[in-house]
C-alpha cells in the first residue's frame, strides 16, 4: 500500500479559547456493590497467542455535569412527519447543552467495561497498547485490528486493553438509568485517567486478573501520578472521539504515555469559521441521524441482513460488521415478553455525545503544549472524496499542531471510519510504527 503524508506546515495561529480546568479524578468510595458482566464472556481460539477476558471498574466519581433526565422520546408509532419534528426539537435541546460552564464536579456512580488481551507467557517486559473507540461503537470494534497485531511475531506487545466509555456497549448496559442527557467528553478522558491511575495492574503478566479490577495501593497511585509507570510502556491508540479523549488524558498526565497513535481524532481548531464559532453545527446531521437510528430487530440475523443492504455499512470490512452485530447488539425481551434484538447503545446517548463539542476545541487549543516526549503518529483518511473534520485543509494543519516528534500517514482505502473500513491497513501502520519506535527489545522503556 502506498503511504501518503501531509507535508509539514509552518507554525500558525488561530482564535484562541481558554480551556476549562479539569476537575479531580478518583474512584468512588468503597464499599461498592459491584455488578456482574452484562454479556457472556468471549474467548479467543485455543491456539491464539493471547487470551481474552472482560473487566469492570467504577468510573471517575465526579462528573463534569449533573444528572438530568433524558427528554421524552417519540414513540415508534408516531407518524414520520411528527417524529421528525419532535427529534428536531430534541436536537436543538441537546445543542444548547453542548458547551457547559466550568464545574467543580458532581458525584455519580457509573461503570466502565474493558477487554484485556494478554500474551501467553508474558512476563511484563513488552509494550501495553490502550485502544479507545469512536462514538457509537463497542470496545470489540477494534478486535480485527487487535487480532492482526497480536498474531504478528514481529512486535513485542505483551498486553492490550480495549476501552469502553460509560454510554457504549456493555458499559451502557451496566449504567442504564444512571445516564442522563448531559455529558462532557472530558469525562471519558478522566475515566481513562481513573483506570490508568487506580486500576490497571502494575505489571503485564499472563496471570489472570479478577473481573472487578482491584484498586492498586495509594503509594503506587501517587507514583504513577508523579512519574508514570514503573514497569509498563503505554501506547495509546484512539479513533475519533476516543482519539480526542485519550489525548485529553495524556495532556492531564503525560507521564503515563510513551506515544499516541491518533486515528483521525476529533480534535477541532476553535472558530474554524467565523459563522461556526464553537457550536460546531456540522454535527447536527450526526445528532439527528442518531436520534432516528433503528434500535430493535427480531434477531441478530435480521439486523445483519439489513445492515448489508445499507450503503453506510457497505464500506465496512465484513469481519468488523459481524463483530458489531455480535457485540454491539444484545438479545432481550420487549414489554410483552417477546424476544427481540436491541442496540446496546441507545441512539439518544449517541446523539448526546455528538452534541458535546467543547472538549474537541479545548484539546486542540492545548495540543501545542503536549509533552514533546510523547511521540505522535497521526493516521488520517486518504480515500478520494473523503471529507475532513473541519474546513478543507484543516487535516494538514491538525497533524502539525504540535510539530516536534510527530508524523502522519494517510490511508488511501478509508474515510473517517478507518478501523471499520480498513482494519488490515490500519494494523499494518500500527505494526510499522511499533517496530520502528520500539523494535524487538526486552524492555521498551529503556529506549525512551
Amino acid at each position: 500500500m502506498a503511504s501518503l503524508t501531509y507535508p509539514r506546515v509552518q507554525s500558525y495561529l488561530w482564535r484562541t479559547i481558554t480551556p476549562r480546568e479539569a476537575i479531580p479524578v478518583y474512584p468512588p468510595p468503597e464499599p461498592l456493590e459491584y455488578p456482574s458482566l452484562p454479556s457472556k464472556p468471549r474467548h479467543l481460539p485455543l491456539d491464539a497467542p493471547f487470551t481474552l477476558s472482560t473487566h469492570i471498574i467504577p468510573a471517575a466519581h465526579l462528573r463534569t455535569l449533573p444528572h438530568a433526565p433524558i427528554p421524552l422520546l417519540p414513540t415508534s408509532d408516531l407518524p414520520k412527519a411528527e417524529r421528525t419534528a419532535y427529534n428536531q426539537k430534541i436536537r436543538a435541546q441537546l445543542r444548547l447543552l453542548g458547551s457547559p460552564p466550568p464545574s467543580s464536579g458532581h458525584p455519580i456512580l457509573l461503570w466502565n467495561c474493558l477487554n484485556r488481551y494478554v500474551r501467553k507467557g508474558a512476563k511484563g517486559t513488552g509494550l501495553t497498547l490502550f485502544f479507545a473507540h469512536a462514538n457509537g461503537f463497542p470496545k470489540e470494534i477494534w478486535e480485527p485490528v487487535i487480532q492482526l497485531i497480536i498474531n504478528s511475531p514481529s512486535n513485542d506487545v505483551d498486553e492490550i486493553w480495549s476501552w469502553e466509555a460509560v454510554q457504549h456497549g456493555d458499559s451502557v448496559l451496566l449504567n442504564g438509568e444512571s445516564l442522563g442527557c448531559l455529558f462532557d467528553w472530558a469525562d471519558n478522558g478522566r475515566d481513562i485517567l481513573n483506570f490508568l491511575h487506580y486500576f490497571i495492574p502494575s505489571v503485564a503478566t499472563d496471570a489472570p486478573v479478577p473481573t472487578h479490577l482491584r484498586r492498586i495501593s495509594s503509594e503506587e497511585t501517587q507514583y504513577r501520578k508523579a512519574h508514570g509507570f514503573r514497569a509498563r510502556t503505554i501506547v495509546g491508540v484512539g479513533h475519533s472521539y476516543g482519539g480526542c479523549t485519550t489525548t485529553f488524558a495524556a495532556l492531564e498526565n503525560p507521564k503515563l504515555f510513551s506515544s499516541l497513535i491518533l486515528v483521525d481524532p476529533v480534535i477541532i481548531k476553535p472558530y474554524d469559521t467565523e459563522e461556526q464559532g464553537l457550536a460546531d453545527h456540522r454535527t447536527d446531521g450526526l445528532i439527528y441521524g442518531a436520534l432516528n437510528r433503528r434500535e430493535v430487530w427480531s434477531s441478530k440475523e435480521e439486523a445483519l441482513a439489513g445492515f448489508k443492504k445499507n450503503p453506510f455499512f457497505n464500506a465496512w470490512d465484513p469481519e468488523v460488521l459481524k463483530l458489531y452485530v455480535e457485540c454491539g447488539l444484545y438479545d432481550t425481551k420487549d414489554s410483552s415478553g417477546q424476544s427481540i434484538t436491541r442496540l446496546k447503545m441507545p441512539g439518544v446517548q449517541e446523539a448526546i455525545v455528538f452534541a458535546a463539542t467543547l472538549t474537541q476545541f479545548e484539546v486542540y487549543q492545548r495540543m501545542k503544549d503536549l509533552d514533546e516526549g510523547i511521540e505522535l503518529r497521526w493516521i488520517v483518511p486518504g480515500k478520494p472524496g473523503a471529507g475532513e473534520l473541519g474546513s478543507p485543509g484543516t487535516t494538514q494543519l491538525r497533524v502539525w499542531v504540535r510539530p516536534k516528534n510527530s508524523s502522519n500517514v494517510r490511508i488511501p482505502s478509508a474515510g473517517h471510519l478507518i478501523p471499520l473500513e480498513a482494519p488490515r491497513d490500519l494494523a499494518r501502520e500500527i505494526e510499522s510504527f511499533i517496530q520502528r519506535k520500539y523494535g524487538n527489545i526486552s524492555n521498551p522503556r529503556s529506549s525512551l
